[in-house]
């Protein structure tokens, strides 16, 4: 390989304007050394995913002092609105159709506002050879990182950044439905092999998750040969599949998850996870029962529920 001292530049890549005929940008940094493969890397599709770029921070200087074979493209903020405004969502005023940036690539230069944005980063991703989304899970969801099993590379590149749990699915690229327009199945269709890395923790900047951003990161590189330095062995991972029904409340109410389970618990299909309860009359409105046997890797810990809304994951 030829490794060489990398070359950083930043550049700030104008999507569109506001109303007021502010810029709405993104910035967009380059780390190029000798002949190599692309990794584009981006954080913050959601605003209160904060551990993705501070792990991209955290990187920076690492990058910068390092020896590349290859490239690497970092965006740390790719959805700059919702992230100014605290949201989880781009707010619906700005477009109420299409809220959720990992839902419309690759996006649409003559669609909503919002398709327009994402149609302005994909040429990004579409020149690279490899992707990584960083995403903050709740503080109720494993860390993990997710993958299409069909795709040889992309389950290599999920092995490399050395998560416990690895997330499996077959989600098809081509069907028309809600999900086809998340990133990491757009990628899939355009040939770039992608994975979803959900540290933990969204709304706070918590060290752990953002030092296994860092690490996961920097462990693809290695196992792609951009750098010249090896993998931090991984810890023993669990393989799972997000093949099980989403378990959902049946009633609206007060949900309260049973006392001694949590994320990373093994159930069997038809246990009790918890119950659904009129806050008013204290009646036991539903029981709550897991939809399949395996590991709960997202679940609420206790809230207001409405009907249909899901209340736990669970991964074979």
């Amino acid at each position: 390989m030829d490794y060489e001292p990398v070359t950083h530049t930043t550049t700030d890549r104008r999507l569109g304007y506001f109303p007021s005929g502010r810029d709405i940008s993104v910035t967009v940094h380059r780390y190029s050394g000798g002949d190599g493969p692309t990794v584009f890397v981006q954080a913050a599709q959601h605003g209160i995913e904060l551990n993705g770029p501070a792990a991209l921070r955290r990187l920076h200087s690492r990058l910068t002092d390092a020896d590349f074979a290859g490239s690497v493209v970092a965006v740390p903020v790719v959805n700059s609105i919702a992230f100014d405004h605290r949201s989880y969502l781009t707010p619906e005023a700005y477009d109420a159709l299409n809220s959720n940036f990992n839902r419309i690539w690759p996006g649409d230069a003559d669609g909503s506002f919002q398709e327009r944005l994402v149609a302005g980063v994909w040429p990004l991703v579409e020149a690279a050879d490899v992707a990584i989304d960083l995403h903050t899970g709740t503080p109720e969801m494993l860390e993990h990182v997710r993958f299409r099993q069909s795709d040889p590379m992309a389950e290599t590149l999920a092995e490399a950044f050395g998560t416990e749990f690895l997330l499996a699915d077959d989600d098809p690229i081509d069907e028309d439905d809600d999900f086809t327009g998340k990133f990491r199945l757009a990628a899939a269709r355009a040939g770039v092999p992608a994975i979803t890395a959900e540290l933990s923790n969204s709304r706070t900047v918590r060290r752990p998750a953002v030092q296994a951003g860092v690490d996961g990161v920097w462990n693809v590189l290695c196992e792609l040969d951009v750098v010249d330095d090896a993998a931090e062995p991984a810890a023993e991972q669990r393989r799972l599949r997000d093949d099980a029904p989403r378990v959902v409340a049946d009633d609206s109410g007060l949900f309260e998850l049973r006392a001694d389970l949590g994320v990373g618990d093994v159930v069997d299909a038809g246990e009790e996870l918890g119950a659904v309860f009129d806050p008013s009359s204290f009646e036991r409105l539903a029981t709550v029962t897991a939809s399949a046997s395996g590991v709960i890797y997202s679940v609420a810990r206790g809230g207001v529920v409405v009907a249909g809304e899901r209340i736990a994951s669970i991964a074979t």
